[in-house]
């Protein structure tokens, strides 16, 4: 009797790095950043932890690559939310991306772990992602790129803080918990019709 070994998956490079990044995505998502181990991430996307090193170097350039990609993704739902002809409907579709990408999708814990283990400095698409927000959607509507720079530092942060910690500040203050989000929102959107009117 002869035992079957699992047949292996033949992916191109842009396949192989995409199921490792879906695996980290998922780890991040169940277990938090604590659980992006080489030998967990390998295991969830079914490869060996050499291929994980063949197509990333370390685990923390998977880490990188992952907060990249959801990064990139995050700027194309903005850019995509900002095409809206309703002016009202489109900030409340931009509010609802930033902060469903921070708290839904695991966002906030991520680069908080990668600020806390030093490793945010790696993000250099940050700078971009940014630039593409501000010279586009915000300077279509007069913002001027400083003021447009301080709106989404402001967004972000709040967004992050309501990842991290939103749901249980709003508990411990005996307020519901999606109260945190929906004041930092309100807040967002003051910003941004003051902005609008200079």
């Amino acid at each position: 009797m002869s035992i079957e070994s699992p047949r292996r998956i033949r992916r191109s490079p842009e396949a192989a790095r995409e199921n490792i990044l879906s695996a980290a995505q998922g780890l991040l998502l169940d277990r938090g950043p604590q659980a992006l181990k080489l030998v967990d991430v390998a295991k969830g996307a079914g490869v060996s932890h050499a291929t994980v090193l063949h197509h990333f170097g370390s685990i923390g350039e998977v880490q990188t690559a992952l907060m990249e990609q959801m990064i990139r993704q995050l700027v194309e739902q903005i850019l995509t939310a900002e095409r809206s002809d309703d002016p009202e409907g489109q900030l409340e579709s931009v509010g609802q991306v930033l902060f469903d990408a921070f708290e839904s999708a695991g966002g906030a814990r991520l680069a908080a772990w990668l600020e806390l283990t030093g490793e945010a400095r790696r993000l250099t698409l940050v700078r971009e992602a940014v630039g593409e927000v501000i010279s586009g959607p915000m300077a279509q509507k007069g913002i001027s790129p400083d003021r447009a720079t301080n709106l989404v530092l402001v967004a972000v942060s709040l967004a992050m803080g309501v990842g991290l910690i939103g749901r249980s500040l709003a508990e411990l203050v005996g307020r519901p918990p999606d109260s945190t989000r929906e004041a930092a929102q309100a807040f967002l959107k003051a910003g941004l019709a003051a902005a609008l009117q200079e």
